[in-house]
Parts: structure tokens; C-alpha cells; sequence
């Protein structure tokens, strides 16, 4: 197997990822994932896709990840491991699926309209 090079994207997060076989080190923006993404919930997020699968410590990520909060970002990327998986092994892809990993959420902020203070608040009415 060659490297796998996918795209997952969330709100305006967005992670380009590339897969080798390996021993399970996951760099995200030349950092280690546990260093990047400090929260126990991010680095949850991230081994989804592996846990689901039993594959965890059997590939070597190297990510690339820019815009949107940490949240995103953590999806994106679990979002383009699910597309590498899926790409490396098409029975993978059942499984993955049930779990909505292979989805793109379409939640997006929304954007501010004239005549108001944010995309739906009204500037304060006063009576008199």
C-alpha cells in the first residue's frame, strides 16, 4: 500500500491527511496529536474511526489542518481517516457508515443580514 491521501471537512475546518502502514503515530501540523489536540474528547474524536474498525496502532498519519475551531478541525480530520480507511479497503466502508463518519455536516454559521445585529437578531426596539 502506498500513501493514502484524502480530504475531510467540517464547518471551515479543514484536514488533508496522508496514510502509510506503520505503527500508529498520527502527527497533526508536525506536532503529535496529544500535543495538538490536548482535550481527552479531541483525541477520542481523532480513534474513532480506528476503534471502530480494530485498527488502532496499524497506520502512521501525517495531517494537515487548517481553519475553524479545534472541534471542527478534530472532525475533519476523523472525517478524512474514514475516507482513507475506506479507500484502503472497500469492506471497511458498512461499518464506518453506520457510525456517520463518512457524512459531511452541513452546519454552517450563518451569515449576518443588513438591518440587523447578527444573522438573526434585531437591533433594540424602543417604544418611546
Amino acid at each position: 500500500m502506498e500513501v493514502i491521501n484524502t480530504i475531510g471537512r467540517r464547518k471551515t475546518a479543514v484536514a488533508r491527511i496522508y496514510m502509510t502502514p506503520g505503527n500508529g503515530e498520527i502527527k497533526v501540523n508536525g506536532r503529535d496529536y496529544k500535543e495538538y489536540f490536548p482535550f481527552e474528547v479531541h483525541q477520542i474524536i481523532l480513534q474513532q474511526p480506528f476503534t471502530t474498525l480494530n485498527a488502532t496502532g496499524t497506520y502512521n498519519l501525517k495531517v494537515n489542518v487548517r481553519g475553524g475551531g479545534v472541534t471542527g478541525q478534530a472532525e475533519a480530520t476523523r472525517m478524512a481517516i474514514a475516507r482513507a480507511l475506506v479507500e484502503n479497503s472497500a469492506e471497511n466502508r458498512p461499518a464506518l457508515k453506520k457510525e456517520g463518519f463518512l457524512t459531511r455536516d452541513p452546519r454552517m454559521v450563518e451569515r449576518k443580514k443588513y438591518g440587523r445585529r447578527k444573522a438573526r437578531r434585531k437591533f433594540q426596539f424602543s417604544k418611546r
